[in-house]
């Protein structure tokens, strides 16, 4: 497993960070704590989760990824300083005007209730989950000072922002000395470029930042799974990636499998390969829903991709063409 910095930090994170929104949704606990053990054998020492994971399942109060992972350390007798930690704040996790966003009362209470279910204490990286438009960032920042001198919080990072609000956010960190935002989760991926590379890219670069992306493979579309001319399965993941069916995605893939070929290596392998590549990219964050996936996922990490195929791959999915 090879390792980088966090950003602007000391901190060593794995060059692949293990994401873990299905755990609670489509995997059970004790596979997840399967594949959660796999991982830490690999060499993954960077786990990501968030409050909220899976909050949107019938019957889910969310929490229920923090609390798999929390049982998982106990169960395995994980050494806390072995693992690097990360979750996020925001969304709502219960009923009341203040049981969501990054207002002080919000993150306060929020960081409790992830140390409970984590059953550690001290979160190593938290993020904000997405902005929050009726709470001053000065704020937000001033509550996740107070964390770190607490001890309760190591780092912080956001997720989902514009580059005018992550921006805005060092600004504002730089201004009063508060703790910064020293990682950032874009949704960034070879057919999801845009949003990313249109302006956040260059704050990230400039300033440091590291960039852990989210949906590396598009939601499964990057593994090659979805064919042209050919029914999609029945489940509300595939019907999600219908926008994705398109002729220029299509050629991509021909492409992605020929590349695949000459590497003896999976579709989904050159999709991480692509992002492993770039010098900006910290870690980028995979999903796993049985041992095989994250193996697959794993041998992206010897799939070194010649500069003229990566060349390649960002020509055709360059979104200044459209």
């Amino acid at each position: 497993m090879k390792y980088k910095r966090l950003g602007n930090t000391g901190l060593n994170v794995s060059a692949l960070c293990m994401g873990t929104m299905q755990f609670g949704w489509s995997v059970a606990e004790a596979e997840s704590h399967r594949i959660l053990t796999a991982a830490f054998e690999a060499g993954i020492n960077f786990i990501d989760t968030a409050d909220i994971y899976s909050k949107w399942v019938e019957g889910n109060p969310g929490g229920v990824s923090e609390t798999y992972i929390g049982n998982w350390m106990k169960q395995n007798k994980i050494q806390r300083d072995q693992v690097v930690l990360a979750t996020k704040v925001r969304g709502e996790m219960g009923k009341g005007p203040n049981n969501e966003g990054l207002s002080r009362v919000h993150i306060m209470h929020g960081v409790e209730q992830s140390l409970r279910r984590l059953q550690t204490n001290h979160i190593d990286l938290y993020q904000s989950h997405w902005s929050d438009e009726n709470t001053p960032i000065e704020e937000t920042l001033r509550a996740y000072d107070d964390l770190i001198r607490q001890g309760k919080v190591r780092y912080i990072g956001a997720s989902n922002y514009a580059a005018w609000e992550l921006m805005q956010a060092l600004w504002v960190s730089d201004k009063y000395n508060l703790v910064r935002y020293d990682s950032f989760q874009p949704h960034y991926n070879l057919i999801h470029r845009d949003e990313f590379e249109r302006e956040l890219r260059s704050v990230c670069e400039t300033y440091n930042v590291g960039v852990i992306p989210y949906s590396p493979l598009a939601g499964g579309f990057l593994t090659g799974k979805y064919r042209q001319n050919q029914p999609l399965p029945e489940s509300k993941r595939a019907d999600a990636r219908k926008k994705s069916m398109t002729e220029r995605n299509f050629n991509l893939l021909h492409e992605m499998e020929r590349i695949a070929l000459l590497h003896t290596a999976a579709i989904s392998q050159v999709a991480l390969a692509w992002l492993l590549a770039d010098p900006v990219i910290t870690s980028p964050i995979i999903g796993a829903t049985s041992i095989e996936q994250l193996n697959e996922n794993l041998g992206a990490l010897e799939v070194n991709l010649a500069s003229e195929e990566r060349e390649t791959l960002s020509k055709m999915t360059a979104w200044q063409q459209e």
